[in-house]
Parts: structure tokens; sequence; C-alpha cells
């Protein structure tokens, strides 16, 4: 990516006016960022919902926009941040169906955002040794199955499970509420450095931006939205914790949460979750493999890496046709092979017996055909 479609990408985050959804209708009519800010007044004025007020505020702040945006770039240049925007094919995908994702991402770290599988692990900050237990309990369960771990990097539950994802080896990614050049709370540096190299930290706020209060819901959304599941540990009635999980719900996100001791404060917000059905009872890892269906995922990529070694030179294009149809049905009538794959029968038999010979398949009683290996 070059230095100068960075800058254009930033400067468009820098109209005035100009959000999310406006930007890439701009992008999408006008066909690059940089093409935004040298398109005529008049092809502007084409694009649904752009009036001559809006053509003229990019006109007139585009200078402006452009110059600030120099300064991000060489920020991010001397940072090592990443500047992700929305058509980056580093930008998590997830995030990139939701309507109201941000356009631009700063990125520091190594970490992939479009791991094939990815949780995010959200809750109180008033962590109870129950809470605390059942989190590095979790992220024990989730080592295997190579996850990336979301969180916000917050006291409790977030900290916890960051700490947790670094020590099993697992990738962890930290959103921020602020600037990518500070981190905050900043008794948390020492884990948000480890994650720069295994996972990293991510934000929508430019260099200087402030952790304020507003920014905190919207730094939810990421969380919610570039995971396949917001898994709620703990949290009370009413928190931050129960927003984003309302948010993952709104995206048709899934949402589980840890059920609690019904004494506890912060219990009531999962166990209230779980019992308003907006979020799946998590009691082992086996509840969230069978809700996200890794399992059978798990079962047809095996398939369909066993498939890819049948392809090789090592069989003929008629012994691939038998391979892969056993692939399919598991066993099969010889004479449904023969109508199957078109094969005549009298060629088929001696296909087989080759096979059988090499032991990549054997024959049962009445005919049948299987795999071997």
């Amino acid at each position: 990516m070059t230095e100068e479609q960075n800058l254009y990408e930033v400067a468009l985050t820098k109209l005035p006016g100009i959000g999310a959804q406006l930007t890439r209708l701009l992008v999408s009519y006008c066909g690059s960022p940089k093409a935004v800010f040298h398109a005529p007044p008049g092809k502007l004025l084409k694009i649904p919902g752009f009036g001559s007020i809006t053509v003229k505020n990019i006109q007139e702040n585009a200078k402006a926009a452009l110059r600030e945006a120099e300064v991000i770039v060489k920020k991010a240049a001397e940072q090592n941040v990443q500047l992700l925007f929305y058509t980056s094919p580093h930008y998590p995908d997830r995030l990139k169906q939701i309507a109201d994702a941000p356009v631009l991402l700063y990125f520091r770290g190594n970490g992939n955002l479009n791991q094939r599988r990815i949780i995010s692990i959200v809750g109180t900050r008033q962590i109870s040794s129950y809470g605390q237990a059942v989190t590095e309990r979790i992220i024990e369960e989730l080592t295997p199955y190579n996850v990336l771990i979301v969180s916000g990097l917050a006291y409790g539950v977030d900290v916890v499970a960051h700490r947790a994802a670094l020590q099993a080896g697992l990738p962890t990614i930290g959103v921020m509420a602020n600037g990518p050049d500070n981190i905050y709370p900043a008794v948390h540096r020492k884990y948000a450095e480890r994650m720069l190299t295994q996972g990293g930290i991510l934000t929508e706020n430019s260099f200087g931006t402030k952790p304020d209060a507003p920014r905190f819901p919207a730094r939810n959304r990421i969380i919610a939205g570039m995971s396949d599941c917001t898994l709620v540990i703990e949290a009370a009635l009413k928190s931050g914790t129960l927003i984003t999980a309302d948010i993952a719900h709104s995206y048709d996100k899934e949402v589980m949460a840890v059920p609690g001791n019904i004494t506890s404060p912060v219990s009531k917000g999962t166990n209230y979750l779980i019992k308003s059905l907006k979020a799946a009872a998590y009691t082992s890892i086996q509840d969230l493999v069978e809700l996200l269906n890794w399992d059978l995922e798990d079962e047809q990529l095996a398939k369909k890496q066993k498939l890819i070694a049948y392809t090789s030179e090592d069989f003929t294009e008629e012994e691939l046709k038998i391979l892969q149809l056993l692939q399919q049905s598991k066993e099969e009538l010889m004479d449904n092979l023969s109508w199957k794959t078109q094969i005549p029968v009298s060629q088929l038999a001696s296909l087989l017996l080759g096979l059988e010979f090499r032991g990549v398949i054997r024959q049962l009683p009445g005919k049948k055909f299987v795999l071997v290996r």
C-alpha cells in the first residue's frame, strides 16, 4: 500500500460532516479515495443524497483534511501503526459487514484480524475470584482451537482474558477507546507490549485521542463486530458489558454468558442474558463448539484436506473420480460407482483392483467399496 493511498484514505475521515456511510458512498461512486478529492462538483452532485451544501463542504475542507492526514500518516510510519481502510485486505472482514463499522482503523501488532476463529471475551471490572477462575479456564479450553481472543484491555475480565491468552500462546487483540499512541489504563502497558508480538492493539481513534466516556460504547461495537461470538463472564445489570452484548445481539452475532451465583451482583447481568434468551449458557467448551459448529467445520476441513491429497499426480483422472465419489458417499456399490462416474464396469473393475492393491480402498461384502485413507 502506498503512502499516497494512505494519505487520501485518512483525509476522507477528516472531512467534517462526512461519516462512515457517506464515505463508503463517495468511494463507491468515485472509485477510490483519491478520486473523491479530484472529482468535479457535477459528478459529486449525481451521488444520491449529495446536495450542493455537502459538495461545497468537501471542496472547502479538502486541503485542510489532506494536511491533517499528512501528519497522521507520518506519525503512523514512525510508530509502526498500520492504517487499515475498510477496503484493505487486512481490515476485519467480520466487522466490515456491520453498517456502522468505522471506515479506518489504527492497528499496532502482528495479529491476523481475519483469523479463522475469533472470540470476544468481556465482563465486569469488578471481577470475582470465580470470574477470574472461569475466564482462565475458558482460555485454556479454547487453546486447542487456535482462537484469536478480543477484549477491551480494561480492568477485570478484559485484562484477565488478555493475560491468560498470552500465557496460553493464543493471539489476543485489545480494542481501545483512545488513540494508538497511548495505552489506557497505563497499568496494563506491560500486557499491551507483549500483545504487539502476539496479537496487537486496535482503535478507530487517531493519535492523541483521550479515552472520553462516549468513546467506550463506540469501542464496544468493534469488539462485538469483529468476532464470531461475544462471551460474557460476569456483568452487573446496568453495565457497559451488557451494552456490548446487546450490540452483538443486534448484529445477529452469537452471544454466550457464564451462569453465576444468584446472590452475586456481577452475576445478575449474565443470568439475565440467559434468562431473557439473549445469550446461550456457557458451561463448557462443548457449548461453544456446538453453537458455532466448530466440530462440523473441522470435519469438513479434514475431508477437504484428505481430498486434496487425492488430487496429486499419483492418480489418473478416472481414479480421482472414484476417490472423490467415495469421499462424499463413504461407501458405494460397484454398479453405483459405474453410473455415477460414467466409467464402464469392465474398466471400473480393473481400476478398483489397482486402488485396492495400493491400499487406498477396500472391498466390503456385497461388492461395496470404501476408502481406507
